[in-house]
């Protein structure tokens, strides 16, 4: 990723390890602003109090890796974006001093909610605005379904479907109920309209076929004048008169003229004129037919008025043609069918609307055992992790309970032995509660946890949820505040045992998470000259490493002590991620299932 003119940053560019990086810096180096920049590539808010002091914008480029077939590689070609040689995908997004912002992938211009989209699919960015997020009912439920997968999802969905229908059958019901007189009067003006309309049975685009035929026989005289002229000028006299050959005597003089010449560029015309010659009479045959067909006829004539007047009523009230009354009437048909207030159509309403409940009710009871299930393994593997994050004497419990309802409300049904609300996502709320110590109530996270502890919980939900989460690159930005001692080590090592499955980005001011790092990036200010403050992003080399957390370590760069306590730091948690790395080997060994003897050869 590069950023250019954001913050305190003039220019960098980081290089992400595949595993785990941490940024760490003093304050105000301008650490937040590496995740202030994956916000933009995620298509987040462009502010323009975001850009540098002296430059005319911001601009944050990055480079992703989507796997192919993946939902990201589909947005980008749905965007028409182009991928590099490498399969890699570049994103740019450029922040102007007055707050519009521009969006690239690549290659393309697209909207900002492209970005986020392909954001969606790549990339999760945590931070401690997260952990308050997570303090929401709906945050909590999704938490759970997320960890459930399928065994949630795929009875939330038959649930979402049968609920829709159902909401629609009883707002039909509840509004032919209420609504009965005055739908009666509409359904009284409908049917007096079609039954108007049917008694003069229009044909489509009958009226504009009136006008022509009117106009014919109004206009006989003139139309029989001009077609007997052409007649005469094509095929001549009816008398054979020499004298008024037509165009078809000239056309058969000037063939034979040619005919009788021995020249040949001559001769080679008469050929074309025989196609004219067949052309004139044909239109003279034609011509002679149409004046067969003309005749005056005052009765037709008066009939079509008539029939004009009987079409012309209909568009005065329905619409401006023919076909404009016809799809009135279709329409007011499909109407007609929605305003049946007889007490037949209601009682088949009621009786749909009971089925539905049924079968809604059934779905609801299926997604909330699943949830209730899931609950259990959720809570239990989250009290495991607490137990590694120096918390071995909290627990976690996850309650799924009904939402209250009462008969004849709004939306609420009654699921088992109990009247609930229907909302989209079922008629459970969710809640994450801390059991802090034996003994002690168990209450909602965000009171009963503390900062540093609310981080934790945090933490040990995405170590839980990291095999169901299909995004590939985690951004955690310094989520370990309010943690120290032990409980800081733990949070470095579950950061590095969640870089094996996932790309993982950390900002971190605490010196036993940094040591975990697979890259370690640091962000260093300088003040220049006219006291110009610049940040700049530089990779650390293993010594460069111990001089970082030794600052880190209450500032004892500059001493023995604490390169040594920078460098025992180091060793453990290399050892840690060695023996980490080591007891999964042994697992995937053990997950391995022997062949059969009997097919093992085969």
């Amino acid at each position: 990723m590069r950023i250019k003119g954001l913050g305190v940053i003039d220019e960098a560019t980081l290089h992400l390890h595949p595993g785990l990086t941490v940024v760490t810096g003093e304050t105000g180096a301008g650490k937040t602003m590496v995740v202030t920049g994956l916000h933009l590539l995620g298509g987040g808010r462009a502010e323009a109090s975001r850009i540098r002091a002296g430059a005319d914008r911001a601009v944050v480029e990055g480079r992703f890796r989507p796997g192919r077939g993946g939902l990201a590689r589909r947005l980008a070609e749905e965007a028409g974006a182009e991928l590099d040689e490498d399969g890699s995908l570049i994103a740019v997004r450029t922040v102007n001093t007055d707050g519009r912002s521009r969006a690239h992938l690549g290659g393309r211009s697209v909207p900002a909610g492209v970005l986020a989209e392909l954001a969606e699919a790549l990339l999760a960015v945590h931070g401690q605005n997260d952990q308050l997020r997570l303090l929401r009912p709906g945050e909590q439920r999704a938490v759970l379904d997320r960890f459930a997968g399928d065994a949630v999802a795929a009875p939330l969905q038959d649930y979402r479907r049968v609920r829709e229908e159902w909401l629609r059958v009883c707002a039909e019901l509840t509004e032919r109920t209420e609504r009965s007189r005055e739908m009666a009067r509409e359904a009284d003006l409908l049917k007096h309209g079609l039954a108007e309309i049917a008694a003069v049975d229009p044909e489509p685009g009958e009226d504009a076929d009136l006008v022509a035929e009117a106009r014919r026989l109004a206009d006989v005289d003139q139309l029989r004048e001009a077609a007997a002229g052409a007649q005469f000028a094509v095929t001549g006299a009816s008398d054979g008169d020499p004298d008024a050959p037509g165009a078809l005597g000239l056309v058969a003089e000037a063939r034979r003229r040619l005919g009788a010449t021995e020249d040949h560029a001559l001769r080679d015309l008469e050929p074309r004129l025989a196609e004219a010659a067949t052309l004139l009479a044909d239109v003279g045959t034609e011509l002679a037919g149409y004046l067969d067909r003309l005749e005056a006829d005052p009765a037709r004539l008066e009939q079509v008025l008539a029939r004009q007047a009987e079409l012309k009523q209909l568009t005065r009230k329905y619409a401006a043609d023919v076909d404009g009354v016809l799809a009135w009437a279709r329409s007011a048909e499909q109407r007609l069918a929605s305003l049946d207030t007889s007490e037949e159509a209601l009682a088949a309403l009621a009786a749909r609307r009971d089925e539905l409940a049924g079968e809604l009710a059934g779905h609801a009871e299926r997604v909330t055992a699943a949830r209730q299930a899931a609950a259990g393994e959720l809570a239990e593997a989250v009290t495991a992790e607490l137990s590694g994050l120096a918390m071995p004497h909290a627990r976690i419990e996850v309650a799924v309970t009904p939402r209250a309802g009462r008969e004849g409300e709004p939306g609420v049904l009654r699921v088992g032995d109990r009247w609930t609300h229907v909302g989209p996502d079922g008629v459970d709320d969710v809640e994450l509660r801390l059991v802090a110590h034996p003994g002690a109530p168990a209450l909602p996270v965000h009171k009963g946890a503390s900062g540093g502890e609310l981080s934790r919980v945090m933490l040990a939900l995405e170590v839980v949820l990291a095999d169901a989460d299909p995004v590939p690159t985690l951004v955690f930005d310094e989520v370990d505040a309010g943690v120290g001692g032990r409980a800081a080590v733990e949070v470095g090592r579950r950061l590095a045992r969640l870089a094996g499955t996932h790309q993982v980005v950390v900002v971190t001011h605490l010196p036993q998470v940094a040591a975990y790092a697979d890259r370690h990036l640091v962000v260093d200010k300088v003040v220049g000259g006219a006291g110009v403050t610049r940040s700049g992003v530089r990779v650390l080399d293993d010594g460069q490493r111990v001089v970082e957390l030794a600052r880190m370590l209450a500032g004892l760069d500059s001493t023995e002590t604490g390169r040594a306590h920078a460098e025992e730091l180091l060793a453990t948690a290399a050892g840690e991620k060695a023996r980490d790395q080591r007891a999964k080997s042994r697992q995937r060994r053990r997950s391995v299932v022997p062949a059969h003897p009997d097919v093992g050869g085969r």
